[in-house]
């Protein structure tokens, strides 16, 4: 749910095509005359100069980057989000439960996240959290949209230029009382209530079906909001 600029950082280290491939380009840089070969592809382009190379370098790093963010915004294998998603309903002020232990939610009590709609139809996205370690407040602004339709409470979410995270809704009340959300995979979780405790009975449903759904649940950590 909070997001800053540390997600990248974490995100591209597990890249391993993308990382894999500008080595290979640094690696063999001072040649003028290189081959290209992309594996599986039976083609080779013949670098002349550099003005080609920096061209190739340039639209594959960006076909890369994009094949490789296109899985950030997935699902969990076998999960589905909530059906007959009503927005409207899903806006305003959220107080994060639990979670796991992110480095970039790290030392971060009275952990909120606030939604509204901004000019071009997107979801404003706002989160706040107090870090306990250096004594301050901290905060994010980012943006969410819907991956489907907006009756699917399946969206994907930026805090920083084009790269997304996935954000699905997976449990919901009625209500809109209190939500379990996941991420692309089994690492990202977070439980959501509109007030600062949430009710043994929901707590003991999300916990059920994070497990089922292959989270290990003993992981999460509790926020403080006392």
């Amino acid at each position: 749910m909070f997001t800053k600029i540390q997600y990248i950082k974490d995100y591209t280290k597990n890249l391993p095509l993308f990382s894999n491939f500008i080595y290979k380009l640094d690696e063999n840089e001072q040649l003028n005359n290189q081959m290209f070969c992309f594996k599986n592809v039976l083609f080779c382009e013949k670098i002349k100069t550099m003005k080609n190379r920096t061209w190739l370098i340039g639209f594959s790093t960006l076909f890369l980057i994009a094949f490789s963010l296109s899985s950030c915004v997935g699902i969990p294998e076998g999960v589905t989000a909530v059906q007959d998603f009503k927005k409207d309903k899903y806006l305003g002020k959220w107080y994060e439960i639990a979670r796991f232990d992110y480095r970039f939610e790290r030392n971060l009590d009275h952990v909120t996240a606030e939604y509204s709609i901004n000019k071009d139809g997107s979801i404003k996205v706002f989160n706040k959290g107090f870090n306990t370690q250096k004594q301050k407040w901290v905060s994010a602004e980012g943006k969410a949209k819907f991956v489907n339709t907006e009756t699917e409470a399946r969206l994907k979410v930026s805090f920083f230029g084009p790269f997304y995270a996935g954000y699905n809704v997976v449990d919901i009340d009625p209500e809109y009382q209190h939500a379990l959300v996941y991420g692309s995979s089994t690492q990202y979780i977070w439980i959501l209530s509109r007030t600062k405790t949430i009710d043994e009975t929901t707590k003991k449903r999300f916990l059920e079906k994070a497990k089922k759904d292959g989270y290990d649940v003993s992981q999460l950590i509790w926020v403080n909001h006392e």
